[in-house]
């Protein structure tokens, strides 16, 4: 009988998932909760399929679990796989894909619209009693902005970069569409990166964090954008530039900024987003993909991924 092991399961789920399937499939499973670097070959001992989300597969592990043919990540990102130890072992590393659109793109449109209607400032007025202490019906103490008629520039237009345009053409707002940074003759439905950061009213990231891309906002980009602009990433931390994104906030470069996530996860170790006391920065802490809903497709795609290596045609495979 085929034995699997969930290395760190509660990083997915929460108590609200559905795992007949995998039980069906594999009755003779186990999981843990966390598996920090030490237990890793314990916890995998004779395991042939190993479900991990940020557990490190290196060398070393591949090396001291020799049964393991199959590596599934119950995420889209594989940077905690050595894929290159793995292919060089015959071990299959297949991960999950396009499970969080939803949930992700419906996250951007609700930090844009936090931003815009100052939600998070006008809460916190009530819950301090500035309302009931209001000579007037309402409080207006926060300038409010509307989406529709504002230009989005969305960079990276994947799947989920897609799905944000869908909603925010939606909701009356004018969509442009990034080409990659330098490239001076863009493809056609494109606008060159350079000439979309100084147009946007709002800047939507979605593009993979590589070499290439590691802190493309930087001071230079930032100062291109418009006074009034907001910047959104719901991708990658490291894309942005943080010390020069709490500058351009500090003094007013840019009007604002959500993120949903850091350089550095969790941040352990400070970061300086969070120590700045920016009121114009909302971040929240890499949940955007998180619904129960995508959750649960991360679940189902694993055991279609699992099925098909033991069918022999394995799917989602990244090596």
């Amino acid at each position: 009988m085929t034995r699997a092991v969930f290395l760190d399961r509660d990083t997915l789920d929460r108590g609200d998932l559905d795992f007949r399937a995998l039980d069906s499939l594999c009755p003779d499973w186990g999981s843990h909760g966390r598996t920090s670097p030490d237990q890793r070959p314990a916890h995998i001992n004779d395991a042939e399929i190993v479900i991990t989300n940020k557990v490190v597969m290196d060398e070393a592990t591949l090396a001291a679990c020799p049964a393991v043919g199959l590596i599934n990540v119950v995420a889209t990102g594989v940077d905690n796989i050595d894929v290159e130890a793995a292919r060089a072992r015959g071990i299959t590393v297949s991960h999950c894909r396009g499970y969080g659109t939803e949930s992700v793109s419906q996250h951007v449109i609700g930090l844009m619209l936090a931003l815009c209607t100052r939600l998070v400032d006008y809460v916190d007025a009530v819950r301090r009693g500035r309302w009931e202490q209001s000579p007037d019906f309402c409080l207006l103490d926060y300038p409010i902005s509307e989406l529709a008629g504002q230009t989005l520039l969305v960079v990276g237009y994947g799947t989920l970069g897609a799905a944000v345009a869908q909603k925010a053409d939606a909701l009356g707002m004018r969509v442009i569409i990034a080409e990659r940074p330098g490239v001076t003759t863009p493809r056609e439905g494109r606008v060159r990166f350079e000439d979309g950061i100084s147009e946007a009213d709002i800047v939507t990231l979605h593009c993979p964090l590589t070499e290439t891309t590691r802190g493309m906002i930087d001071a230079a980009v930032l100062r291109r954008m418009k006074s009034s602009a907001l910047l959104i990433n719901t991708a990658r931390g490291a894309l942005v530039d943080e010390p020069a994104l709490v500058e351009a906030l500090r003094t007013g470069a840019i009007a604002g900024a959500g993120l949903d996530g850091l350089s550095r996860e969790p941040p352990v170790t400070g970061n300086p987003l969070l120590a700045a006391g920016l009121p114009n920065l909302l971040i929240t802490p890499h949940s955007a993909w998180g619904s129960q809903r995508a959750r649960q497709r991360i679940v189902d795609q694993t055991v279609e991924n699992i099925r098909g290596w033991l069918d022999g045609e394995p799917l989602r495979c990244v090596n």
